[in-house]
């Protein structure tokens, strides 16, 4: 049995319509002419929905040390609470987060996750709060400015919900927030959303794959034709205001969930702590010219933190490691509460 140690893990590269290129720019390995839409860089899900991530389980692999080539949920079952601390499994036995990174050429589908209320009728159905850390815009395909959809405009009703699904008129009902580089954006599960062309995002989210479409921009884009939900939507979309987007200078938090609290951790030359005394913690680094990960005892190797590389550090590791930071050093620091 190995002693635990900070885990890197493969990306899981998701080709979606939607999807660019600019995840390459981010340490992803992307294959000729395929656009992916989605890297998912820590996930433990035993099962996926076939309109998400194609159905089937979707478990990171570790690329690191002694347990190379296993999964997140192997390393959980030998570790067990060395790895989340007092944190709790999901009701399926598996990580609580799922962390990705998403790259939208194209608008995302507007989308709802099921609401609580839905979940606890549906059993099948698991309800996903998520937030989105911007990290690059740009104009979309079709020259669109960089937006976030999210929630209604004031005043908008169930009744004008359902007509302008009926229209295929939904975006207009929406708020569409410029997007900023360096701004969160908390999305609670039952807010109707979606990404906006251009936008590239850090997702942490709880680890759902359940997504109900109310419109996909077919006409727009000349998509295929893909499966709405709407009577779903309908039972879980909340009519109430998402938080206001939210950035800080320097260090400070960005998200305080039930289960996960998401920070902005910044290093210039210098040496920080990366994790609370007893928190599993994920840290993703988004920009640096020379950063890494170092143990203070020396129980594992100096590992070098490059943009788009997300590492997990165990609870029980949470005091040794430190993040050495180079020149303009940013990262967000994920902690699993």
């Amino acid at each position: 049995m190995s002693e635990p140690y900070p885990l890197m893990f493969e990306p899981m590269l998701l080709e979606k319509v939607w999807g660019g290129r600019r995840l390459a720019g981010l340490g992803k390995s992307l294959a000729d002419g395929v656009n992916i839409g989605e890297s998912w860089e820590i996930a433990d899900l035993g099962s996926t929905a076939p309109s998400g991530a194609g159905g089937g389980a979707r478990r990171s692999v570790i690329a690191n040390g002694p347990l190379a080539r296993k999964t997140i949920h192997a390393a959980m079952s030998q570790w067990g609470s060395d790895m989340l601390g007092q944190a709790s499994l999901t009701s399926a036995d598996g990580f609580p987060l799922l962390v990705k990174l998403l790259d939208a050429r194209e608008h995302l589908s507007v989308q709802v996750h099921p609401s609580p209320e839905y979940a606890a009728a549906h059993p099948e159905a698991t309800p996903k709060t998520e937030c989105w850390f911007v990290l690059a815009v740009e104009k979309g395909a079709r020259g669109e400015e960089p937006v976030i959809f999210k929630g209604f405009k004031p005043g908008v009703t169930e009744a004008d919900y359902r007509e302008a699904i009926a229209a295929g008129t939904i975006p207009e009902l929406m708020n569409a927030v410029p997007a900023v580089v360096g701004e969160m954006h908390d999305l609670p599960t039952g807010t109707i959303h979606a990404l906006g062309a251009g936008v590239l995002v850090a997702e942490v989210q709880t680890p759902s794959d359940t997504t109900f479409r109310v419109f996909d921009w077919i006409a727009k884009y000349n998509r295929p034709v893909r499966e709405l939900h709407i009577e779903q939507a309908l039972e879980s979309t909340l009519f109430v205001d998402p938080p206001e987007s939210v950035s800080v200078q320097g260090d400070g938090l960005l998200v305080d969930k039930d289960t996960f609290r998401v920070r902005q951790l910044s290093a210039h030359c210098e040496e920080k702590a990366v994790s609370a005394p007893g928190v599993c913690t994920a840290v993703m680094v988004l920009q640096t010219m020379g950063a890494s990960l170092a143990s203070k005892s020396g129980a594992f190797a100096e590992i070098t933190m490059d943009p788009g590389k997300t590492v997990l550090i165990p609870s029980v590791c949470a005091e040794d490691v430190v993040l050495r930071g180079g020149p303009g050093t940013r990262s967000l620091v994920v902690d699993v509460v």
